[in-house]
């Protein structure tokens, strides 16, 4: 599939069935394929759902609205989590999310719709509706537990981590230091430890064991190096701590406020491998629930949309049913000529629009309430929003 031409944006369209459905299809793709392939297009079949008064459908329009945006805004959010979860590997979004990428999505949809409607009943008063919308808010309130279970995971692993990094001012000490870098349980000695940058180092080896009195001589050695300081230490009379601080200050030597404490140095450690191990195990389980759960809320949306397009040519085209629905997945360098040949195609089907339509116009297509007006039934389906960079 060739990235610059094809879009991951899908038409749904209907027109009235002419003298067969079949015959609206056959003319609307031998338009749309003749010259240069504005659009690769399928039969999107809607199965005749049984249509009460016109109050019901105009009330099932409002509802149907508002369910295709809930319901979108799951899809998205289910995409972003992916695309959060797989961290640096957010180019293996869309093969997580759209396994069926191009033609085979829209043959696979058509499909799906087909399927589940045969298995519920054909009423549109009692199209599930409710079923779609508990099933979607149920993978939006699922996404909420899991997500907040792994994000809070994830935060406190990264805490950790932050603490094992930035500078030796602030940074953990733990894989730093030893046992032996220090005189412990003493009485009298303490050893403490110094950031030394690496530009006063040489003031450093002159300068310490006169810093205060009761410096031990020759007790100073580098224990580790970033790319600005050292980290040193010193050992001492405790008495002596509290001059021997202020006087390093005087000299950019900053004393760490440190206590060598093996046991919490290994809990540290400990907490540390076992958040590293949560998150790993973790990854799989919640990386296959999206997937599965974007399947489930994406096929909940595509049969949104059809419920909208079978409403809305119900009302645009009237009684009996009589239309045929279209998935079209156009051409990146082409969608304006598309527009145009779709226009040319079905502008006598609404006369008022012919009349509100200026010829000047870039596209036919009027920005009413939001919702672009054509004569054709017409909804987008993007699956645009589901690319992240």
């Amino acid at each position: 599939q060739d990235k610059d031409t094809k879009m991951t944006e899908f038409w749904l369209i209907s027109a009235p069935g002419e003298k067969t459905c079949q015959q609206t299809w056959e003319k609307l793709h031998a338009a749309t394929t003749k010259n240069n392939n504005l659009s690769t297009n399928s039969k999107f079949n809607i199965p005749d759902l049984k249509v009460g008064t016109l109050d019901v459908l105009v009330g099932l329009s409002d509802e149907l609205a508002k369910l295709d945006a809930f319901v979108e805004g799951v899809v998205k959010k289910v995409a972003q989590y992916m695309a959060d979860v797989l961290e640096d590997s957010k180019d293996k979004v869309q093969e997580n999310l759209l396994a069926n990428g191009g033609k085979v999505l829209m043959i696979y949809l058509s499909f799906e719709i087909e399927k589940s409607f045969k298995t519920c009943s054909s009423s549109l008063d009692t199209v599930p509706f409710l079923f779609i919308f508990k099933g979607v808010n149920q993978i939006d309130n699922d996404l909420k537990a899991r997500a907040s279970a792994y994000n809070n995971l994830k935060g406190n692993l990264q805490n950790l981590e932050r603490k094992n990094a930035g500078s030796l001012l602030t940074r953990s000490l733990a894989d730093i230091v030893k046992k032996e870098d220090f005189v412990l349980d003493s009485e009298y000695l303490v050893t403490l430890l110094v950031i030394v940058p690496k530009l006063n180092y040489n003031d450093w080896v002159k300068q310490y064991e006169t810093l205060a009195e009761m410096v031990v001589p020759r007790s100073s050695n580098v224990l580790f190096e970033d790319q600005d300081s050292y980290l040193c230490n010193v050992t001492l009379f405790r008495k002596a701590v509290d001059d021997f601080k202020h006087k390093a200050r005087e000299f950019k030597f900053m004393v760490r406020d440190f206590q060598y404490n093996e046991e919490e140095m290994k809990a540290d450690k400990e907490e540390m491998n076992r958040l590293s191990t949560d998150k790993k195990k973790q990854f799989g389980p919640l990386v296959r629930w999206l997937k599965v759960n974007f399947s489930e809320a994406f096929i909940a949306w595509i049969h949104v949309k059809a419920l909208r397009v079978f409403v809305e040519s119900v009302l645009r085209y009237g009684l009996p049913v009589n239309f045929q629905a279209m998935l079209l997945q156009p051409n990146k360098k082409t969608m304006k000529k598309l527009r145009e040949v779709l226009y040319d195609l079905y502008k006598h089907l609404d006369s008022s629009a012919a009349a509100i339509i200026d010829a000047t116009m870039d596209i036919p297509g009027l920005n009413l309430s939001q919702q672009e007006y054509y004569p054709y039934v017409y909804y987008k389906i993007d699956c645009n929003l589901l690319e992240f960079k």
